[in-house]
C-alpha cells in the first residue's frame, strides 16, 4: 500500500513541478515588464497596471483560479479549456502566472528602484547605452537586493500549488486527498507534506547558494 500511496504521489508531484515551473517561466518576465510599466512616465499606462496589479494583489488567488477556468465559460458556449487534465493545468498555470508576475513586479520595481540615480548618470557619461546601463548595471544589483523576497514568494509558489485542486487537477495534494476520500485513509494526505519539505528544502539551499554567490556586491 505504502509503494502505491508514493506512486500516486509522485504522479500528482509531476503536475505540481509542472504548474511551479512553467509559472516561473511566464511570471518572471511578465513581472519585469509590469514593473517597467509601472515606473513609466506616461501616466495613463502607469495607473492602468498600478490598477491590475492592486486588483491581483487584493482579491486571493483561489477566486481568480475560479474566474479564469469558469469566467470564459458563462460569456461563451464553449469552454476554452481542455476538459482534459491538460486544461487545467494550463489554466492554473494562466491563472498563477498573472497573481505572481504581479507580485514579482513590485518586487523588481522595489530592486530597481533602490539602485542610485547616479550610478545610471555615470553610465551615460561613459557613452553607455540605456540598454546597456539596465543589462551591466543596474540588473546585477538589482538580483542582489531581490532575492531574499524574491525566494519568499517562490517558495510560497510551492505551496500555493495545492490551490489547482480547486478545479480537479490532479496535484500533489489532491492526490493524497483522493485516498482519504475513496478509502478513508487520511495518512497519505499528510505525506503529501513530506514532498513539500523536500521541494522546499531544495530551493532554499539553492537560494542560500545564489545569496552567497552575489556576496561580491557587498
Amino acid at each position: 500500500m505504502f509503494l502505491e500511496v508514493t506512486k500516486e504521489l509522485l504522479s500528482g508531484l509531476g503536475v505540481t513541478c509542472q504548474i511551479f515551473f512553467f509559472t516561473l517561466m511566464i511570471a518572471l518576465p511578465l513581472g519585469l515588464i509590469l514593473a517597467f510599466g509601472m515606473r513609466s512616465k506616461f501616466k495613463p499606462l502607469k495607473w492602468l497596471i498600478d490598477t491590475i496589479v492592486w486588483i491581483i494583489r487584493g482579491t486571493p488567488l483561489m477566486l481568480q483560479l475560479i474566474a479564469i477556468f469558469y469566467g470564459p465559460g458563462l460569456f461563451s458556449e464553449t469552454n476554452i479549456w481542455s476538459t482534459f487534465e491538460s486544461g487545467r493545468v494550463v489554466a492554473t498555470v494562466v491563472a498563477f502566472s498573472i497573481n505572481y508576475g504581479c507580485y514579482f513586479a513590485v518586487i523588481f520595481r522595489g530592486g530597481i528602484g533602490d539602485i542610485p540615480v547616479g550610478q545610471s548618470e555615470a553610465g551615460h557619461v561613459l557613452g553607455m547605452k540605456k540598454s546597456q546601463i539596465f543589462f551591466k548595471v543596474t540588473l546585477l544589483q538589482m538580483i542582489k537586493k531581490i532575492v531574499p523576497p524574491m525566494s519568499n514568494e517562490i517558495i510560497t509558489l510551492v505551496k500555493d500549488t495545492s490551490i489547482a485542486r480547486m478545479i480537479a487537477a490532479y496535484e500533489l495534494t489532491f492526490a493524497g486527498y483522493s485516498f482519504m476520500k475513496n478509502e478513508g485513509l487520511v495518512w497519505p494526505l499528510f505525506y503529501s507534506g513530506a514532498f513539500y519539505l523536500i521541494f522546499v528544502g531544495i530551493l532554499t539551499l539553492l537560494f542560500n547558494y545564489i545569496e552567497k554567490k552575489l556576496s561580491y556586491f557587498k
